[in-house]
C-alpha cells in the first residue's frame, strides 16, 4: 500500500511539472500589425500612394529567422520604397513601406506579411478597397 501511494505521488508530481512546463511556453505566432500613416482613404484610385507602418512583435523573444525573411505578398499594390527594419522595443520591430495602388478587376486590394519559422511563424493581412480597373 505504501508503494502504491508513493508511485501515485511521483506520477502526480511528474504530471504537474509537465503541465507547468508546457503552460509557461508561448505557442502564439509572431504578431504582425499594419497601420496606414499617410494617404488613408475609404476607397483608393490607381496611382494613389500610401505609407504603411508594419510592426512585428516576436512573441517567442528569440526567433531563428531574421526580420529580413519576412515575405510580402500583394494583390493590386506595389512597393515603391521601404525603410530598414528598426527595433522599437525589446520584442517589437517596425518598417515603413511606400506603396502604390495599382488596383485590379474587382477592386479588392490585399497586402499580406508572412513569417515562417519552426516556432509557428506569423501572418498579418491588410485589406483595402479601390476603384476596379
Amino acid at each position: 500500500m505504501k508503494n502504491l501511494i508513493k508511485s501515485t505521488t511521483i506520477l502526480s508530481l511528474m504530471l504537474v511539472l509537465i503541465f507547468v512546463a508546457f503552460s509557461t511556453q508561448k505557442t502564439k505566432a509572431c504578431e504582425i500589425e499594419f497601420e496606414i500613416i499617410k494617404g488613408e482613404k475609404e476607397k483608393y484610385e490607381a496611382g494613389d500612394i500610401i505609407v504603411l507602418k508594419i510592426v512585428v512583435t516576436l512573441t517567442h523573444r528569440v526567433c531563428p529567422e531574421g526580420l529580413k525573411k519576412t515575405k510580402f505578398k500583394m494583390n493590386g499594390l506595389k512597393v515603391v520604397g521601404a525603410t530598414e527594419w528598426k527595433q522599437i522595443s525589446a520584442m517589437d520591430y517596425e518598417r515603413k513601406l511606400k506603396v502604390k495602388i495599382i488596383s485590379n478587376k474587382d477592386g479588392k486590394l490585399i497586402f499580406n506579411a508572412i513569417r515562417t519559422c519552426d516556432k509557428d511563424g506569423g501572418f498579418g493581412s491588410l485589406k483595402l478597397e479601390a476603384t476596379p480597373i
